[in-house]
């Protein structure tokens, strides 16, 4: 699945994705391979056999099913030509390296299959494209084995040669069988007609050639027999076809060179006899009769060596000539090579090879490079409209390459985006509440909401505006950055949200925008959180920890928010007015509670009256430790050692308290300064 697929492009460190006309190294298929081995803990010929099946499934799916199926009438056929086919296929696709087959039969009905490639290390998939080529065309099971494994020294370019056993097996479904079954019958009914027909004479010949066909174990269908029947004469039906040939050749020696205008015999020394006209104006050098061929040519595909016994041996390959450049004419060494593409015919009366052949010229720019034109080439050689519509098909595919590029261009920038898009999130969620902002994102209107209860803690540095007026901007800078850092990092720990910050101040609230019962005391253990975190600050003047106020306060606020050009989350309401009095009254290094926020369990705190506007004066606590039990049951936070005896409490009227033991907890008491 594409999760397995995943994890193997990344173990073995190659892209995401491949461009169909993209060349790509073998080193990236060798390394896949060796890590699918590792991962699914196969062998790599397993890997490889099913490759090779996928492989043929997606040339199929790629619309080349009918090209396929239309290369042979068997199995033996369609192997013979697929280097037919990797030579059409390079018209398209022009830095294609594909191997070369050749089949030898056998007298079993068996064949070897000989696989030659300079791509090592990648014959296990023949198995595979072949097997699933012979079930799906030919309704064959093959097994291949191989029986040999050699370096090829007769050919200049392809390193390894792999010879395969080939076996067939005929398969018949149900369905197939009863179809047969009822053919046979309305054959045998036929030929018993066409057997009154036929006299003597031809019965024993089809009774021969029927004994002839019966030694090959592989069965023919009744289409094949059909076919074999062919009407010959007068109403006579014959199995087979012996074709006539005159007993004179009905055509000159200037008629065939004319005709056939790239066309050369050679002789087993490789020595020219004849050659077409339009490859005597081009190679003059031929018009010498006698001179040697590969003197004036050198053969490209197959990849082997220039003699009379390499060219018998691959004699059903096409073959791709190539003339040499020192042998050409002054005015076409400037030029491209011309290359040639044809058949090798073997004449065992006049012991000579005929290279029946055409012009390999891909585009017409090709042909103007070379300096040739469409009339050069016979009007019976089907270059004229291959060179035609492949001009129009390059062009296609170069449109489909562009098309391509550009989707995987858009997928990558897509990519980036969203990594963007995601880095413009987090941002985003630091300012607003993640709800809020996923509102403004989908252009909603934010409608404020009431919480009925909630924390709200304020926090500033003491003696800041002192600091300030002796310290460089950049000091001032360092140190409120270091102390947020910090600070942030408790919010998430306590799970409470941060309003803002104002200069020294830093604002946050529980129970906003998300309600929770357990406001208080998240922002309770938030505060104890950063009295602590606030002594690893130091102070840019005297070098000691600064020091902060806190002050805290619980009830009902109004949030919403404000603003289009930078929006802020805001809270409104007498809660907030008493939570920021309870910090700018509170004392250095002490958390101010309200009574509410005083019912949190384990909280030491002390009362006092704090004067507020427009509700009078308020009680006051100030809270000393809190306890928090922890999942044994017992206190995390205790208190070190009792606190100095005595405190000050700065109000508008100054009162002194005194800190003491009272009834098992420390506590605050009210002292008379003239006591």
């Amino acid at each position: 699945g594409e999760e397995t697929w995943e994890k193997l492009r990344v173990q073995a460190g190659v892209q995401d994705t491949f461009l169909t006309f993209e060349v790509y190294k073998d080193e990236i298929t060798m390394q896949l391979i060796d890590k699918a081995c590792k991962m699914l803990d196969v062998p790599p010929d397993m890997v490889l056999k099913q490759f090779g099946e996928y492989f043929f499934e997606f040339c199929k799916r790629s619309g080349y099913d009918h090209m396929l199926r239309t290369l042979g009438g068997n199995l033996c056929e369609f192997i013979e030509n697929l280097d037919a086919l990797h030579s059409y296929l390079s018209l398209s696709y022009q830095e294609m390296n594909a191997p070369s087959f050749r089949v030898e039969k056998n007298k079993d009905g068996s064949m070897h299959l000989h696989y030659y490639s300079d791509r090592r290390g990648l014959f296990h998939i023949v198995p595979g494209i072949i097997g699933a080529a012979a079930l799906d065309f030919f309704n064959t099971e093959i097994s291949m084995e191989i029986v040999n494994q050699t370096e090829e020294e007769e050919r200049t370019g392809k390193k390894e040669h792999v010879v395969f056993l080939v076996t067939q097996k005929p398969i018949f479904s149900y369905k197939k069988r009863n179809k047969f079954s009822s053919s046979s019958q309305y054959l045998d009914d036929s030929q018993k007609q066409i057997e009154k027909q036929l006299n003597k004479e031809t019965m024993n010949k089809i009774r021969d050639r029927t004994n002839l066909a019966s030694v090959c174990p592989v069965k023919r269908s009744h289409w094949e027999t059909i076919r074999g029947v062919v009407t010959l004469g007068k109403g006579k039906l014959l199995r087979g076809f012996d074709p006539v040939y005159p007993k004179t050749l009905w055509i000159d020696t200037k008629t065939l060179c004319n005709g056939l205008p790239f066309h050369i015999v050679f002789d087993e020394e490789l020595r020219v006899k004849q050659a077409g006209v339009s490859i005597q104006k081009i190679v003059p050098g031929l018009q010498t009769m006698g001179i040697r061929l590969d003197h004036y040519f050198s053969i490209v595909h197959p990849e082997v060596t220039f003699t009379i016994y390499s060219v018998q041996k691959f004699i059903n390959s096409q073959f791709v000539f190539q003339t040499r450049r020192e042998m050409m004419p002054q005015s076409w060494r400037q030029r491209p090579m011309l290359e040639l593409r044809g058949q090798m015919i073997w004449m065992e009366s006049l012991q000579c090879m005929l290279y029946l052949c055409s012009p390999l010229l891909r585009t017409l720019h090709e042909l103007e490079e070379r300096q040739m034109h469409i009339a050069d080439i016979a009007p019976h050689d089907v270059t004229r409209d291959l060179i035609l519509l492949n001009q129009k098909r390059l062009a296609e595919m170069e449109i489909s390459n562009q098309l391509e590029r550009k989707k995987e261009e858009l997928r990558i920038l897509s990519k980036h985006l969203e990594e963007e898009k995601k880095k413009t999130e987090v941002l985003l969620y630091a300012m607003l509440p993640k709800h809020v902002a996923n509102q403004l994102k989908e252009g909603k209107r934010v409608e404020a909401g009431e919480f009925k209860e909630c924390t709200i803690l304020f926090s500033d540095v003491v003696t800041f505006t002192n600091i300030c007026a002796q310290c460089e901007p950049i000091q001032i800078v360092l140190m409120l950055n270091a102390m947020y850092l910090r600070f942030d990092r408790l919010t998430t720990v306590h799970d409470v949200y941060k309003v803002e910050t104002i200069g020294d101040a830093y604002m946050v609230v529980g129970g906003v925008p998300v309600p929770v019962s357990t406001h208080a005391e998240r922002v309770a253990n938030f505060a104890l959180g950063m009295i602590i975190a606030a002594k690893e600050v130091k102070n840019p003047v005297s070098g000691n920890p600064i020091q902060i106020r806190v002050g805290i306060h619980t009830g009902p606020v109004l949030a919403g928010v404000v603003g289009e050009k930078m929006p802020r989350y805001c809270l409104f309401g007498d809660t907030v007015n008493i939570a920021s009095r309870m910090e700018s009254h509170g004392i250095p290094s002490k958390i101010h509670l309200s009574p509410k926020t005083a019912s949190i369990p384990h909280q030491l705190f002390s009362t006092c009256l704090l004067p507020s506007m427009g509700a009078g004066s308020i009680p006051c606590q100030w809270s000393l430790l809190a306890m928090p039990p922890s999942s044994s049951g017992t206190p995390v936070n205790h208190h070190p050692q009792p606190p100095r005896p005595v405190s000050t409490c700065q109000l508008p009227e100054p009162c002194w308290w005194e800190e003491r033991l009272v009834m098992g907890r420390w506590g605050w008491r009210r002292m008379d300064p003239l006591s």
